[in-house]
């Protein structure tokens, strides 16, 4: 029998890259978007291989892509979580430092 390539798996692989690549190198948070259209793609792709497993080929780039969406994700609410954190301080010393000139 000959097996096609599994729809999507390729772009779910590509999202899973782009989200941990561009959370590190440039976007920060932002690498939440690839995280999410990486989830989404690898969800329709696992279900369209569970429907027919013997048709298609390329389940692996499915698993793939979700983990390193996964991981994008992870690192993007560490860096939100950084941000966060790093200009609260920012606030909480500026604001402090109004409070003492009284």
């Amino acid at each position: 029998m000959n097996q096609q390539s599994l729809p999507g798996a390729s772009n779910a692989l590509t999202m899973g890259i782009l989200s941990v690549v561009l959370t590190l190198l440039c976007c920060g948070p932002f690498g939440i978007i690839f995280t999410i259209i990486g989830l989404n793609s690898a969800g329709k792709a696992e279900r369209l291989y569970l429907d027919n497993p013997g048709m298609y080929s390329g389940y692996e780039n499915v698993k793939t892509g979700r983990v390193l969406s996964y991981v994008g994700l992870a690192l993007a609410l560490c860096y939100l979580l950084f941000f966060i954190l790093y200009f609260g301080a920012i606030i909480a010393f500026i604001t402090a430092g109004e409070f003492n000139d009284f």
